[in-house]
């Protein structure tokens, strides 16, 4: 087995905090794992990690190591990439995460593009509404929708995405049209809620004549996926928040139609997350130039449907 092999296992290791996660992460068994971090250990002459039968806790000599083994893995990476970029030999797995309705609507229809174009890069899309951890979950990329939390991660901005209330004919028919953000908790409308584990409340951001407001909305219908807020929506069971492209279909049928607009959801921003190590990667970078290029177009284009 290769030191750099090592040196990677050790970090994912540290990062994951946990033999097993590292284990999965890299695709290897916990034996491989677990002899990997030793062969490093008698190589170096010292622990890396303090292990109990819980726990697993770097030692001051495995924290300084992880401090001069990322460095190693990312001098790899960039020298890598320079002979890529010479050859366009371009390999390997890419991990990437987007919102549910974004990935199936925008990601995952142009991943076969991009495939063809190169045969020997593996994708590996996760979906999922939920925040992710680029780095706990070993994420090349993660598409988003919002203000990310962490600031020690890049952002490369996609576009504004435009929003629109939105709920059936047959739900306007019982509960009325509901003009404004002030009928919508007035008038005891059903609004459908994104949210999980962990929320305590649920608010509507709307531009409103004078500036962006909040409203406390309610309703019994809630999920921590999108998709099933559509379909709510669609079978009149209430009123959604709703990126256009999302819908923009059921919009130019008629199966959905826009509600207060007096005060619509301003924008929000879609953009990619990645790790400036990750950035360096030939195969990251270009997926991510390539999915900027398409999705804007597609955003561009379903906007006008509103």
């Amino acid at each position: 087995m290769s030191y750099l092999d090592n040196i990677r296992t050790f970090v994912r290791v540290y990062e994951l905090g946990s033999m097993s996660a590292a284990g999965r992460d890299l695709r290897i068994s916990p034996a491989v794992t677990s002899s990997r971090i030793s062969q490093l250990e008698e190589h170096l002459g010292v622990r890396l990690f303090q292990r109990t039968t819980r726990s697993l806790t770097p030692t001051e000599q495995g924290q300084s190591f992880y401090r001069g083994a990322s460095d190693i893995l990312e001098a790899v990476v960039n020298a890598e990439a320079q002979i890529v970029n010479m050859t366009e030999n371009l390999k390997g797995s890419l991990y990437v995460a987007a919102p549910l309705g974004v990935g199936r609507r925008l990601i995952a229809p142009l991943v076969p593009e991009f495939l063809k174009e190169y045969p020997e890069i593996n994708m590996r899309l996760r979906l999922t509404d939920r925040k992710v951890d680029l780095t706990t979950e070993g994420l090349d990329l993660a598409f988003f929708l919002g203000q990310p939390e962490d600031s020690n991660l890049r952002i490369r901005k996609i576009a504004d995405v435009e929003r629109v209330l939105c709920a059936s004919p047959s739900y306007i028919e019982r509960y009325g049209m509901p003009e404004s953000g002030d009928d919508l908790v007035s008038g005891g409308h059903e609004c459908l809620s994104l949210r999980f584990p962990g929320a305590t409340e649920f608010q509507w951001r709307l531009a409103t004549p004078d500036g962006p407001k909040r409203f406390r909305v309610s309703g019994r219908y809630e999920s921590d996926d999108g998709d099933v807020l559509t379909d709510w929506a669609l079978d009149g069971h209430g009123i959604a928040m709703k990126p256009v492209f999302e819908i923009a279909q059921h919009l130019k049928d008629g199966a959905l139609v826009q509600v207060a607009t007096k005060t619509p959801p301003e924008p929000i921003q879609m953009a990619c997350l990645f790790t400036h190590r990750r950035r360096q990667d030939p195969k990251t970078r270009l997926f991510m130039e390539f999915m900027i290029d398409k999705i804007g177009t597609t955003i561009r284009a379903t906007d006008q449907i509103r």
